[in-house]
């Protein structure tokens, strides 16, 4: 009877080498220590009158006394003429199988399928797969999707609604493109959350705070002009408004996206929530702003550098500046949107496609084709010089609104 060679004490105190080396411990089984520290249990057999071997674990995971019972276990599948390694093949399998068809299975390819089509952002996929996570996983991940029935669907999304009735709502759109999926893969027959539609009180979402009195606009103007904010951060507050980008997309402008003699922003794809390129012509006013900037940031990658070098400034920076203002419960940077979609229409009457197109939502021609980024540009630039030309103007006090321009068709 071979006598067991290997100890707890000599693997934990097993040096690595120059190059690979093995501790055997019998009847097959030995530990492989690499130059990098690893350690590796293997086991050697023969079957079918060739060599193998499969792997048992690693060291410190798996402590001697599992692996030996590995070993014993691969020993007598051995004896009764069964591979070890083909059979942990099957077993993984099937596992794999196993999970495929999980509620947690089937929304995970989802998920995957979403961003691939729909080019989710990093912040979207993050979280939409925190509620998915929260929501629906942590209570029905592990159960059969074919299995689910709508009434256990509806207490847990009622956990969520208790909280929030807008996550729960979302997570019941979700589980419906889940459940659809699950039927069009094959791993169910009906979808248990169609039935759930309109069952979840929502309360009427709040809109986005916005000033829209000219009056006010020109005041908040003033106080963004005189206030003592930090140069990059007080530069940033005052493009917003005549910029009307979203607060990630102005957040995170790069000087190599800028092109100040054609007085052209370009903002690449990856950065937009609609996934597609984006083109901001300049007012003179803008470029003024940038150039300003230029012996402050120039040499940076993001133009509004925040305190720590090569990252912007933070996410609620431009908001708390409201605040400071005076202007709390008032106006946010996301309002200059709601803002410029206003008066560009109703006071300066401007296209409503031009608006849209340059507010980045998805506008189509009359034939039902996305426009380009760079459709419209030349009336597009011309309304953002006269949009830039009238905040001056509130801005002086004067409301310009007499002379408002108009574009037809």
């Amino acid at each position: 009877m071979q006598t067991n060679k290997l100890s707890d004490f000599a693997i934990r105190n097993a040096k690595p080498g120059e190059t690979t080396y093995i501790m055997a411990d019998g009847e097959g089984m030995f530990l492989e220590i690499a130059p990098s520290g690893g350690k590796w249990w293997r086991f050697k057999y023969r079957f079918g009158g060739k060599h193998k071997r499969m792997s048992l674990g690693t060291y410190p995971a798996t402590g001697l006394k599992e692996a030996r019972e590995k070993r014993r276990q691969a020993r007598e599948l051995l004896a009764n003429g069964v591979d070890p390694a083909n059979r942990r093949k099957e077993q993984k399998s099937a596992a794999d199988t196993a999970w495929r068809n999980t509620f947690a299975g089937v929304a995970s390819e989802w998920a995957e399928n979403k961003v691939t089509s729909e080019k989710w952002t990093p912040a979207t996929e993050k979280k939409r797969r925190g509620w998915l996570d929260s929501g629906l996983i942590a209570h029905l991940g592990s159960r059969p999707v074919s299995e689910i029935t709508t009434p256990e669907l509806w207490e847990t999304l009622k956990k969520t609604q208790a909280s929030s009735g807008y996550t729960a709502n979302r997570l019941r759109g979700m589980a419906v493109e889940i459940f659809n999926y699950a039927i069009a893969t094959g791993r169910a027959e009906i979808n248990p959350a169609v039935p759930l539609q309109g069952q979840i009180a929502v309360k009427k979402e709040k809109h986005r705070l916005a000033i829209l009195d000219p009056a006010e606009i020109g005041q908040l103007l003033r106080d963004l002009d005189t206030c003592s904010a930090h140069p990059c951060i007080k530069a940033a507050a005052r493009l917003a408004p005549l910029l009307f980008v979203r607060p990630g997309e102005l957040r995170f402008a790069e000087w190599s996206e800028i092109d100040l003699d054609k007085a052209e922003w370009s903002i690449p794809a990856e950065k937009m929530k609609m996934r597609e390129p984006h083109l901001v012509p300049l007012s003179h006013q803008a470029v003024e702003i940038f150039r300003s900037l230029r012996p402050l940031t120039g040499t940076s990658r993001y133009i509004f550098e925040g305190a720590k070098p090569d990252k912007p400034y933070s996410e609620n920076t431009l908001n708390k500046l409201f605040e400071t203002l005076g202007y709390k419960n008032k106006m946010t940077q996301h309002g200059w949107r709601a803002v410029a979609r206003t008066f560009l229409d109703e006071t300066l009457n401007f296209r409503v496609d031009w608006i849209e197109h340059q507010l980045s939502h998805s506008v189509k021609d009359a034939n039902g084709r996305a426009y380009n980024r760079t459709s419209h540009l030349e009336g597009r630039a011309r309304m953002m010089q006269a949009w830039a030309d009238y905040l001056d103007a509130l801005k002086a006090g004067t409301d310009n609104a007499a002379s408002t321009h108009s574009e037809s068709p």
